[in-house]
Formats: structure tokens, C-alpha cells, sequence
């Protein structure tokens, strides 16, 4: 099947014909996309708009892992994990290009931790059921070095393996975008919601500006979702306004940011297709080290924090925790001069209204849908993995609430994204070069691209620049070496290299400036480690 063509102006134009849609979604995630996808495939017409790039803030940020939620087990948060691990397989299932299973190793150092840890992972199989990926198994010491051979053999006694999935999430959030475009929906990044419509003090739909123009335009809709992750509390401090809210209450923030930071070192640090999971470091957390596209990401932390910036910095502490716990179950301790690239996420953290503390650690990692009494739809919190849940209980509410009528669900269980019509195991057995797994069945179409001949580095060629221009929404260096391509999380140095002819090729399809110096600004920032 050809590509479906992105280019800009037409989706401008479309946008300023002022026809009504049936749903308006402000913000481009995963929860934003995958409320677009799930509606379109219902036969609504659709529209979203995002300030940013497509998955710019958190839903490009993730620790790469779809996983069932191994902590919220432990946390005996049963019915969270049991819908986690369905939706882990539908996600496997459906975008088999951008996500595949991926086997953990737990070490144990103290006699006690195999068993212990082993039981509650053979509980995690049971909960997945037949959705399962594979059976945990006990490892004595041998077997664990084997799969790991880099962790650190003095005091191991021996380690548990199971079974999760890892994927691509802003590969997988342009995916989406995609896919939805292919059901009839209008999906525009660069677009920003500046305030919403109303008649008879109800949302009737919302104004927004193209950001590379300043150009305004008024989109009428019968149902607004307010999908910012978590930067939510900025529109519904707008319809609170709007409104009249007659307490604070009735616009009191919901969300309580936390971060996480990732950081990313060479492959020779785990030298394993199998990543390593440390279930309490020495202050509770998890830590991860996982293989993801020839690098090793190390992480992840979970502190408070009040910068709702498009880039935070990670804290000291943060990256001085990630080193530290990394030298406890690594035989070579990774330092500060050895990270090819640091990265934070904001998590939008769903707080109890009564709750004025700053812990972030007992806040529920649940996701949560309000309507507000004008009509405006606001979902937050959550995770990647359960996106398309979230999308269905977000349908549900707007049903439920008579903003759009109530049409059949479970539509998208079964809907393959672009790019997927190639099954796994062919995909995988398929001798191709660097870097063209992810486009699943439109390798050809990638390589028939001028300039696909043309590397820029491993894994990236000029002809899919190209392809990220023509087919994907991509308009400047950072939207392609971020997102797109994921080399600035992956080498930030290297992607700075290249922003300039990156830059060239760009302005050649779409005419637009790609902010080529901006990139190269914004590489050195995940450089950027607090001393």
C-alpha cells in the first residue's frame, strides 16, 4: 500500500475549511493518539491539534518497556496489572515493527532473593495467562553470567528470567497518527489550542494557531478532549475560567508532575540481548538496564518535580542513584564521561484532591477521566502500555456524558498499525540493513526514496529523511533525529553531527525552516549532566 502524504499546507487547508467535526483532541501522546485512532475507527470525524512535535514530551521519554507492571504487583494492585498485561499483548500484536517481546533477568546476591522474587514473576505469568511471553525460570549463577555476562559475579548466587516486551514509543505515537490519518482523521503537530468555544456555556469547540505561521483558526466540535498528559491542569484552568468556577476546587490542579530519568550508555556495559531488572535499590526504586538499538538505557527515577518545562534537567542526585546502583550489579561501573546521552520524562501523576503532599511514590499510576460541567473531557496519567484502554474509557465517558453517541467498542483490538502488515517472525528473519526493521512492510518504500543509498550514519539514510518529510509529519532536524530516527536519545553527539545535512535535506521537501541550530542547542542540552 503507498504512504499516505503529510504534507503541510494540505493539512492547513483542511483545517481552515471550518467544517464540524464530532471529537476535537488537544495534545499528540500516546493517550491524544490513541484517542484519535479509536475514534476514527468508530467512524467519527476527528481532529487534533498538538503544540509540539507528536509525542515530544513524555510519550517519547519512556523507559521503552511494555510491560504488565512487575511493582504494581507488588503493590497488590492486581486489576491494573492483569489489564496492563492484556493490552501488552494487543500492543505486541499490533505493531509487531516497533514492539517484541524481551527477556528480563532479576539477580539475586542474597540466597533468599531467587525464590522469593520467583514466586510473585510465576504470579505475573498466571496473570497474564494465555497472553503470556514466556515462563519464568530460576537461574542458578552460571545461567545467570551466561545471559548476562557483564553483571557483577562477586556474591551472585544465581537470578530469576521472565518475560515482558520492549518497543519504540515515538516511532510508535507517529504510528498511531498515521494509522488514524488512514480512518479519515485530521491530525496536526505545530498547532496550538489557544482557548476553547462555547455555546450555551457548553464547549463547543476550540481556536488554535499554527505555530510556524501565527495563523488562527476556529475548529467546531460536539466533543473536546483535553489529552495533555502533563500539562492537563493549563486547559481546564482556562474552561474553569471560562465557566465561572465558583471555588478552587472546581479547578484544582490534578496532576502532580514527577520525573524519570534515562541514561544512556555503549552496548559493552550489559553486552546482552537481555536486560537486567534490580526490583529494590538501595532506596526502594527499580532500576533497569535494557538493550535498546545498540545502546544500553539505564534508569529510571521517580522524584517530584515542578518543572513543567519541554526539556527538564535531571537532578543531581538523579544521575549520581542511576551511576551509583548501576556499579552495584555492573563487573564495570559506567561514569559520567561514559553517557552518550541523558533524557527526562515528566509523568503526569493523578493526585488525590486532598492530598498536599510531595511524595510522588503512593500516587496512583492509574489513569483518569473527568468531565468537567461545561463538557470538556480531560484524561490523564496512565501508561503507554494500557494507551488504548485509556482511549476506550475516554469514549466511554463522552458516550456516557451524551456528547457523542455511544458506537460499538473494541474496534482497534485486532487494528494493525501502518506498517505492520508483515507478520513478526518474517519481519525478523529478514536480512536488512540498519535501521529499517521499524518501517515493518514499508521497507521497500523507505528504499525506493532518493538518497536511500546515501548513509548519513548507521542506520540512517537521506532517503529516510525523506520519508520522514513526505509521510510522517516531520519538519524540523528534531522531529527526524529525535523522533523519527532516535539518535539524539541514543548519541546525542552523533546527532548534532548531522543536524546540518539533516537540516539541508528537510528544507528541500517541505520548504519549512527545520531550526537546524536549535537541534544542535538541544543535543548539547542532553549532554547536560548537573555537576
Amino acid at each position: 500500500m503507498q504512504p499516505q502524504l503529510t504534507r503541510r499546507d494540505e493539512l492547513i487547508a483542511e483545517l481552515g475549511q471550518s467544517q464540524p467535526y464530532d471529537i476535537a483532541i488537544v495534545g499528540g501522546g500516546a493517550t491524544g493518539l490513541g484517542v484519535a485512532l479509536d475514534a476514527a475507527a468508530r467512524g467519527f470525524k476527528v481532529v487534533l491539534v498538538e503544540s509540539h512535535d507528536f509525542a515530544k514530551g513524555t510519550s517519547s521519554r519512556a523507559t521503552k518497556l511494555v510491560h504488565g507492571g512487575v511493582r504494581y504487583l507488588a503493590q497488590g494492585n492486581i486489576s491494573l496489572v492483569r489489564e496492563a498485561l492484556h493490552e501488552r499483548t494487543t500492543l505486541l500484536n499490533n505493531a509487531p515493527h516497533l514492539a517484541q517481546p524481551l527477556p528480563f533477568i532479576m539477580p539475586s546476591y542474597k540466597w533468599w532473593e531467587t525464590p522469593f522474587y520467583g514466586i510473585g514473576l510465576k504470579m505475573y505469568d498466571a496473570l497474564a495467562g494465555k497472553a503470556g511471553l514466556g515462563k519464568t525460570e530460576f537461574l542458578d549463577r552460571d545461567q545467570t553470567l551466561k545471559y548476562l555476562p557483564t553483571a557483577l559475579a562477586q556474591g551472585l548466587q544465581g537470578g530469576v528470567k521472565y518475560w515482558d516486551g520492549q518497543f519504540n514509543d515515538a516511532k510508535l505515537a507517529v504510528a498511531l497518527a498515521r494509522t488514524a490519518a488512514t480512518r479519515g482523521a485530521l491530525l496536526v503537530n505545530y498547532c496550538r489550542a489557544v482557548h476553547l468555544l462555547y455555546e450555551d456555556s457548553k464547549v463547543s469547540g476550540l481556536v488554535c494557531e499554527d505555530t510556524l505561521t501565527g495563523k488562527q483558526y476556529s475548529i467546531k466540535s460536539r466533543c473536546v478532549v483535553n489529552a495533555t498528559g502533563v500539562w492537563v491542569d493549563e486547559l481546564r484552568q482556562k474552561d474553569g475560567a471560562a465557566c465561572g468556577a465558583p471555588s478552587k476546587r472546581a479547578t484544582k490542579p490534578m496532576v502532580t508532575p514527577s520525573q524519570g530519568v534515562h541514561i544512556v550508555v555503549d552496548r559493552s556495559f550489559l553486552d546482552s540481548n537481555v536486560a537486567l531488572m534490580v526490583p529494590k535499590t538501595a532506596d526502594g526504586r527499580v532500576l533497569f538496564a535494557v538493550p535498546w538499538l545498540g545502546k544500553v538505557i539505564l534508569g529510571t527515577t521517580d522524584t517530584p518535580s515542578k518543572d513543567l518545562g519541554r526539556e527538564p534537567l535531571p537532578f543531581k542526585a538523579e544521575v549520581d542513584f542511576i551511576l551509583n546502583e548501576s556499579a552495584r550489579y555492573l563487573s564495570r561501573a559506567p561514569t559520567r564521561a561514559d553517557v552518550k546521552s541523558v533524557w527526562v520524562g515528566l509523568r503526569p501523576l493523578v493526585k488525590p484532591q486532598d492530598d498536599e503532599g510531595d511524595s510522588t511514590k503512593g500516587i496512583s499510576r492509574e489513569h483518569t477521566v473527568l468531565v468537567s460541567s461545561s463538557g470538556m473531557v480531560t484524561v490523564t496519567g496512565g501508561k503507554w502500555t494500557t494507551y488504548r484502554a485509556m482511549a476506550e474509557d475516554v469514549l466511554d465517558a463522552c458516550a456516557d456524558n451524551a456528547l457523542l453517541e455511544k458506537r460499538a467498542k473494541g474496534v482497534t483490538t485486532h487494528l494493525k498499525l501502518v506498517g505492520a502488515g508483515m507478520p513478526a517472525e518474517e519481519l525478523r528473519s529478514i536480512c536488512m540493513p540498519p535501521g529499517l526493521h521499524s518501517y515493518g512492510d514499508e521497507q521497500a518504500a523507505v528504499q525506493a526514496m532518493p538518497g536511500a543509498d546515501n548513509p548519513l550514519c548507521e542506520g540512517l539514510t537521506e532517503g529516510m529523511v525523506r520519508f520522514a518529510a513526505r509521510y510522517e509529519y516531520a519538519i524540523t532536524v528534531e522531529d527526524m533525529l529525535a523522533r523519527r530516527s532516535r539518535l539524539l536519545f541514543l548519541d546525542a553527539r552523533l546527532a548534532a553531527s548531522l543536524a546540518y545535512a539533516v537540516g539541508e535535506i528537510l528544507l528541500q521537501e517541505t520548504g519549512i525552516d527545520p531550526e537546524t541550530k536549535a537541534f544542535v542547542d538541544l543535543a548539547r542540552h542532553y549532554l547536560q549532566l548537573p555537576a
